[in-house]
C-alpha cells in the first residue's frame, strides 16, 4: 500500500492557490474600479466648475489690457460708447447740420427785413442780420364777417408767409372797402364816394404788402399787442418810424 501524505492538499475545482474562490474576487475588483471611475469623474466636474468660475473673476480682468476694455470704461458716459459706428453717425449728423446752416445762411437776406409773430403779436426788425428793433404789434382778429343772409364777406386774418414791401406812403389815406360799411351796418356807397376816404387812421406811414394788406400806424394805440385788425399789421408811431426808415421797396417781411 502506498503511504498517504497528509501534507498534500488535493486539487479541488474552483479553488485558487490561496484557497480563495474565484467567484468571490471578481465582484470586489469590479466594485473598486467603479469607485475609482466615480472619483475621477467627480474630480473632473469639480475642475471644470473651478475653471468656469476662475475665468471671469480672475483671468478675464488680467486680460483686460489685451481686450482694450476696463471696468471703468463701461460707464454710460465712457468713451466705450463712441464706437466706430456711432462716431460715423455723429460725423454724418454734424455734416448735415453744417450743410443746413449754410443753406439757411444763404436764405437770410443781407438787407433789412422784418419778422412778425402773429401768435404773440410781436415784430423783429433786422439789419445786416442783426436785430435792431423789436416790440409789440397788432395782427388780424381771426373773425369772419357774415351778412344777415349768411353770406361770408371777408375773413379778418393776417396772411402768413414771405412777403415783400411793394410801396411806401407818407400820411396815407385809407380807402374804406365794402366790408367796412357792411361790418358797421351802413349802406355801401358807390366807388369814389367821399365817404370811402379817411385820413389819419393809418398813422404817419404805410407800407403795402399786396392784396390790400399793409404795415401801418393806428389811432387805437391802446390796442397794440392785441389781435384786433382786419388783417394788417399795426405798429406804434415810434416803431413804425424806425421800420419805415430801414425797410425799402423789395425788403422781405416774414409773417408766421
Amino acid at each position: 500500500m502506498e503511504e498517504i501524505n497528509d501534507n498534500v492538499v488535493p486539487e479541488e475545482k474552483g479553488l485558487n492557490p490561496e484557497n480563495i474562490p474565484v467567484s468571490e474576487t471578481e465582484p470586489k475588483r469590479s466594485g473598486f474600479k467603479r469607485f475609482l471611475r466615480g472619483v475621477l469623474i467627480f474630480l473632473i466636474v469639480v475642475a471644470v466648475l473651478l475653471f468656469l468660475i476662475t475665468v471671469p473673476v480672475y483671468i478675464a480682468p488680467a486680460l483686460q489690457t489685451s481686450w482694450g476694455t476696463s471696468r471703468s470704461e463701461c460707464r454710460a458716459d465712457s468713451s466705450l460708447l463712441k464706437i466706430k459706428a456711432i462716431r460715423k453717425q455723429i460725423s454724418k449728423m454734424d455734416a448735415d447740420i453744417d450743410g443746413l446752416e449754410r443753406k439757411m445762411s444763404g436764405l437770410i437776406p443781407t438787407q433789412s427785413y422784418m419778422v412778425v409773430n402773429t401768435v404773440d403779436n410781436k415784430f423783429f426788425l433786422y439789419k445786416n442780420r442783426n436785430l435792431i428793433r423789436s416790440g409789440r404789434c397788432s395782427s388780424g382778429k381771426n373773425t369772419i364777417l357774415v351778412t344777415p343772409e349768411g353770406k361770408v364777406i371777408n375773413k379778418f386774418k393776417t396772411p402768413r408767409g414771405c412777403f415783400s414791401i411793394q410801396g411806401k406812403q407818407d400820411n396815407p389815406v385809407w380807402t374804406r372797402p365794402d366790408w367796412d360799411f357792411i361790418e358797421q351796418g351802413l349802406p355801401v356807397p358807390k366807388p369814389g364816394d367821399p365817404s370811402r376816404y379817411e385820413r389819419n387812421v393809418l398813422g404817419d406811414y404805410a407800407m403795402t404788402l399786396g392784396h390790400g394788406y399793409m404795415i401801418h400806424g393806428t389811432i387805437y394805440k391802446r390796442q397794440i399787442g392785441m389781435p384786433v385788425t382786419h388783417g394788417c399789421i399795426r405798429l406804434n408811431d415810434e416803431d413804425l418810424e424806425v421800420v419805415v426808415r430801414n425797410m425799402n421797396v423789395g425788403s422781405k417781411v416774414y409773417i408766421y
